[in-house]
């Protein structure tokens, strides 16, 4: 049995979390090395869960 991937929202708050606590972490810049792209937020946007409601 294989571990499923957190997706790309589910790393945001993670590192959201982080930092609340005193990381020293900061978020990227959109359009920085690293930080995701539009596409990127595009094809997970498809895959994420929609809230009831």
């Amino acid at each position: 049995m294989t571990a499923k991937k957190k997706g790309l929202y589910a790393n945001i708050h993670a590192k959201q979390e982080r930092i609340a606590h005193g990381s020293g972490e900061h978020m990227r810049k959109p359009g920085s090395e690293g930080a995701p792209s539009a596409d990127a937020f595009r094809k997970s946007e498809k895959t994420a869960k929609k809230k009831p409601g």
